[in-house]
């Protein structure tokens, strides 16, 4: 008797106690080739957020950036990014005290990031201080 022609293909299934062994291998490759190191960015000291008396009289340096890389604000004035390290220079002059220096930056969510550090580096290299303004969220109960 002849074996018919579609049963002549053998099923080959790989062994089960091999599985075990991938699934490890592939959990040590992982770990292996998986960074455990955080990427650094640029050191930035931050003053502390609370608020003193001090702090309330002298007014703080503005400094408000947008997506466009060759314009921002000082101060409430428009100011290209080319002029901004003199400026920045010429206000700190005034301000002989380090914790007078102290530069508010505000940017929008489409501010590039390099614009961003590319600013923030001049006003450190000028010798000031930068803090980040952030929206506060405040829960107000009306009375009903």
């Amino acid at each position: 008797m002849r074996p018919r022609r579609g049963l002549s293909k053998l099923l080959v299934e790989p062994a089960a106690v091999a599985t075990g062994d991938i699934a490890f291998n592939l959990i040590v490759f992982f770990l292996v080739c998986a960074s455990t190191q955080p990427s650094t960015g640029r050191r930035q000291d931050l003053p502390s957020s609370e608020k003193t008396k001090q702090e309330q009289q002298n007014k703080s340096i503005e400094v408000s950036l947008t997506n466009s890389e060759t314009m921002l604000t000082l101060n409430g004035d428009p100011t290209k990014t080319t002029d901004f390290p003199a400026r920045i220079a010429r206000l700190f002059s005034q301000k002989p005290r380090p914790e007078d220096r102290v530069v508010v930056v505000k940017s929008t969510q489409d501010t590039p990031y390099q614009h961003w550090i590319h600013i923030t580096s001049q006003i450190q290299d000028a010798g000031g201080s930068i803090t980040i303004q952030r929206e506060e969220q405040r829960t107000e109960v009306v009375g009903q």
